[in-house]
């Protein structure tokens, strides 16, 4: 039996009410809650050890650079990179994929091709297109189906010898479909294509193999996984982290400064410009060892639960009809028929009960399925059955006000 009860005390923000009801916060594909074991160690890590990391010999700074790379080393072992330079600490995933794009704009020439998903997040094709309108290099589409999977026929046909990368994310922030990215990530090797994985949506419900995928760049941020904004992760191979130039200028990536001629600190401070989110990346290790003290199979095994039991639930609502039914984790986007998704979501929260309305910054899968947006409900591990009810009871009222 899955503790949640127990879970959920870990959880200062759900004992709280909105609007007079207990909250119901069912918006975890946009940034997850926050267990006081993280909160503490930023709180500590101002209280107690607040210095700059790197440069000083005094004790403060020495107690706050273990400290942070002490978390990077968590993050290392958890996603199983080879070296724990590979972990680049960033402001998170759209920050990620902006370096990995900007570093490629050296390498692409005219007539190169790029390869992305139609089920991407806006932050995973905008930077693409920029690069593209910059190096004169040509953007694909791999398209999607009516379930939400995507045509990997068209992927293979796709992939020809003036592909040079192939970006697609692990799951799908809008419909909470899984990608075979291991396969998207083989087939694109085969040409020496690099392969970016946005592990946004992913990492909150499985442990990514790093080593074992073969990805050339994987994405994430820590808010997704029960850690602070503002710090996020870029998983880069040693070779292509080498191999592009730095995303910005400043202290600590440098080696050596002249007025004539700079050179470059190695991985990972290469990409680490500046101070850090220093408090951040200590409550990024500090997620990742709550996460795992949970462990990902009993959260995989206990959400999956959630999903089958919110989806049988939620279309027992007529006129409900769910988008994206290809194998998924605990993402449900859907609509009810005649209602705008955003008056559903107004209502929904006057009932407090909190739900993401809107295209989800992915606007061409809207458009494909010729909507304006859904309401998406996406679980975590620490909702429960009997708040998918109080959901199903609202979305009745809601309907019955606005049908």
């Amino acid at each position: 039996m899955f503790p949640v009860d127990k879970i959920r005390k870990d959880f200062p923000i759900l004992k709280r009410q909105v609007n007079g009801k207990p909250l119901v916060y069912f918006d975890n594909a946009a940034t997850s809650q926050t267990p006081q074991i993280v909160i503490d160690s930023i709180v500590d890590y101002y209280s107690n050890y607040n210095a700059n990391i790197h440069r000083g010999v005094h004790s403060l700074s020495q107690e706050a650079t273990d400290k942070y790379e002490g978390a990077r080393l968590k993050i290392q072992a958890h996603f199983n990179a080879k070296h724990p330079y590979e972990i680049i600490f960033t402001s998170g995933t759209t920050h990620s994929i902006n370096m990995v794009a900007h570093g490629f704009s050296s390498i692409l020439k005219p007539g190169d091709q790029i390869i992305v998903s139609a089920l991407e997040h806006h932050s995973n094709i905008v930077p693409w297109q920029m690069l593209c309108e910059k190096t004169g290099a040509v953007l694909k589409v791999i398209p999607m189906n009516e379930d939400g999977s995507l045509q990997m026929a068209v992927y293979h046909q796709l992939l020809n010898d003036k592909t040079k990368i192939v970006f697609c994310n692990h799951i799908s922030n809008a419909l909470g479909v899984i990608n075979p990215i291991k396969e998207i990530i083989d087939a694109a090797h085969k040409f020496g294509a690099a392969v970016l994985i946005d592990g946004a949506q992913s990492c909150p419900h499985i442990k990514p193999d790093l080593q074992a995928l073969d990805a050339d760049f994987y994405v994430t941020s820590a808010h997704k996984i029960c850690g602070p904004t503002g710090i996020g992760m870029l998983y880069g191979k040693e070779a292509w982290l080498e191999k592009l130039p730095p995303y910005q200028g400043g202290g600590e990536m440098i080696d050596t400064v002249t007025f004539e001629k700079t050179t470059y600190a190695g991985l990972p401070h290469k990409f680490e410009a500046g101070t850090p989110n220093i408090s951040g990346g200590i409550a990024f290790g500090a997620a990742i060892d709550y996460m795992n003290s949970v462990g990902f199979e009993n959260i995989a095994n206990y959400e999956n639960e959630l999903l089958s039991y919110g989806t049988q639930e939620l279309l027992k609502i007529e006129g409900l009809k769910i988008y994206g039914t290809a194998a998924k984790t605990s993402v449900i986007s859907f609509n009810i028929e005649g209602i705008h998704p955003y008056d559903i979501g107004v209502i929904l929260d006057k009932l407090g009960v909190a739900v993401r309305t809107g295209h989800h910054c992915t606007q061409p899968i809207m458009d494909f399925y010729k909507i304006p947006g859904t309401v998406r409900a996406s679980f975590a591990f620490y909702n429960t059955k009997k708040e998918i009810d109080i959901l199903v009871e609202a979305l009745k009222k809601a309907k019955s006000m606005l049908g």
